[in-house]
This record gives C-alpha cells, structure tokens and sequence, in this order.
C-alpha cells in the first residue's frame, strides 16, 4: 500500500505460540461450516479472527487500527503462512 511502513515481523517463538493458540482454539470452538476460511492469530495478544478471505480479515483488523503481524492458517488445512501488516 502507499505510504505504508513495515511492522516487525513474527518471530519464532511467536510462531510457536500462534499454533498453540491455534490448537487450543480448535479444540474450544466449533469450526463446522468454516472450512477454507481464513484464520489469523495474534500470539501476542491471543485473538483470534476468522473470515473467508485474508484480505478481508486484515482490513477488518485494520478498520480498529490493529496492525500487529498475524500467524495464517487456513480452516482445515495443513498449511500455514505468516505475513506483516504494512499500515
């Protein structure tokens, strides 16, 4: 985006605290219908947001001016990512 400046990326240990996160989410809430939405989760905080597209789900967190970097994972998937927010 123009004008946007790079926040610090996760580390490592927040990557590991973002899948325990993950984890624990799972186990507590019901994720039926949710398949291949998009999941970020924010290991410093412990929020978890759930939409069908990441675009979407950054720009929402955005519209409450929250720009931490996420940890990614997509609802019933293997696979995951992780990206930094430009603001």
């Amino acid at each position: 985006m123009p004008g946007a400046t790079a926040k610090t990326p996760l580390t490592e240990a927040g990557i590991v605290e973002a899948k325990r996160i993950w984890e624990q989410y799972q186990r507590e809430h019901d994720l039926t219908g949710k398949q291949g939405y998009a999941a970020g989760i924010d290991p410093k905080t412990g929020e978890v947001w759930i939409d069908e597209d990441i675009v979407d789900l950054i720009l929402l967190r955005k519209s409450q001016g929250l720009t931490s970097p996420l940890f990614f994972e997509r609802v019933g998937a293997e696979t995951f990512y992780t990206k930094g927010w430009r603001a």
